[in-house]
């Protein structure tokens, strides 16, 4: 038996029962009784499916990220999971692997699902979402990006200041006398060129040289840490400091300098960003950049909530991170 049969049954309108099985409130007592007896005597369990198409819900929404192992964007996702499942919500958490034909896989199947919105975690999919087979899957959705910014009709932004983050560090290191300071950039994404902006804007402020020889490029993770730490110890004259765009990328660099024989904050001084679990469990400890991940998955989950709720007095929200001094600056 299914929701018709239910409807024909009690001799009420499908929305009727609808409303009953959404507990909606607008229903009268004698109503949602007979209702209810029906459902019991049939034993129904109501088809998500179903109910979605009757209610226009099917309160289901989506988390998409690059890689759920990358500890910042396993603390976004996470949250919002959170959030959503207590609110009674459906999650889907997808990986596209920041890679333009996964994203595109993943949003037909989400458009196909019939979701009530669409969490975007990461500032890659500020280029990817603007690819026009996209665009169409995500047009008529709500849709909340952490840290990024889309183009869509229905979109809403909580960024990190992460040009103040690194500026932050910066302002930090030339406190305590640096003034020949390296930025490790590890992606390339429009967060990463927003802390490469930060660190031209901090030097300039502190009347600092900075150019592009300053900016030593290199791969995300523990490798790319080492291969700039390398770069690092054959530049001459020697950076006293090195700021990160990402945690475990300052790590590979520690191990690199430690190897070396290098003594840190002594010989070299490192801030990393994200101020993720690897800060603590390195030696020395790391300092970092706490971009606040809880918050902006919680800042994400009210804005969806509203968007989907219908309200239209909704904006997008800018959070500023905050330095953690450790050991190794």
């Amino acid at each position: 038996m299914n929701i018709y049969d239910i409807a024909k049954k009690a001799g009420m309108s499908i929305s009727t029962v609808s409303r009953v099985l959404n507990h909606k409130t607008n229903v009268t007592p004698t109503t949602r009784k007979k209702i209810e007896a029906i459902l019991k005597e049939y034993n129904y369990s109501p088809n998500a499916i179903a109910r979605g198409l009757v209610s226009n819900s099917m309160e289901t929404i989506a988390v998409v990220t690059v890689d759920i192992r990358v500890p910042h964007y396993a603390k976004q996702a996470y949250t919002v999971e959170q959030a959503f499942s207590s609110l009674g919500y459906n999650v889907l958490v997808c990986n596209t692997g920041g890679k333009l034909n996964e994203t595109k896989k993943y949003m037909k199947m989400l458009s196909e699902k019939q979701i009530d919105g669409v969490v975007l975690v990461g500032s890659v999919f500020n280029d990817i979402c603007k690819d026009p087979e996209i665009v169409t899957y995500l047009k008529n959705l709500p849709v909340v990006t952490a840290n990024g910014k889309v183009n869509l009709p229905l979109s809403y932004s909580v960024l990190v200041d992460d040009s103040m983050g690194i500026s932050l560090a910066v302002d930090y290191l030339y406190k305590k006398g640096h003034r020949n300071i390296a930025y490790v950039k590890d992606l390339n994404t429009d967060s990463a060129n927003r802390k490469e902006q930060g660190f031209y804007s901090a030097m300039k402020s502190h009347g600092c040289t900075a150019t592009e020889e300053n900016i030593l490029k290199t791969s995300y993770g523990f490798k790319g840490g080492q291969e700039a730490a390398n770069l690092i110890l054959s530049h001459s004259p020697r950076y006293s400091a090195a700021v990160f765009g990402e945690d475990l990328t300052a790590i590979g660099a520690i191990k690199t300098f430690q190897k070396a024989g290098l003594q840190i904050p002594d010989d070299i001084a490192i801030t990393g960003y994200n101020d993720s679990e690897y800060t603590t469990i390195c030696s020395p400890e790391l300092t970092s950049i706490d971009n606040k991940p809880e918050l902006v998955g919680q800042c994400c989950v009210q804005l969806l909530v509203n968007m989907i709720a219908g309200k239209t007095d909704n904006a997008s929200i800018v959070i500023q991170p905050e330095l953690k001094i450790r050991e190794s600056a």
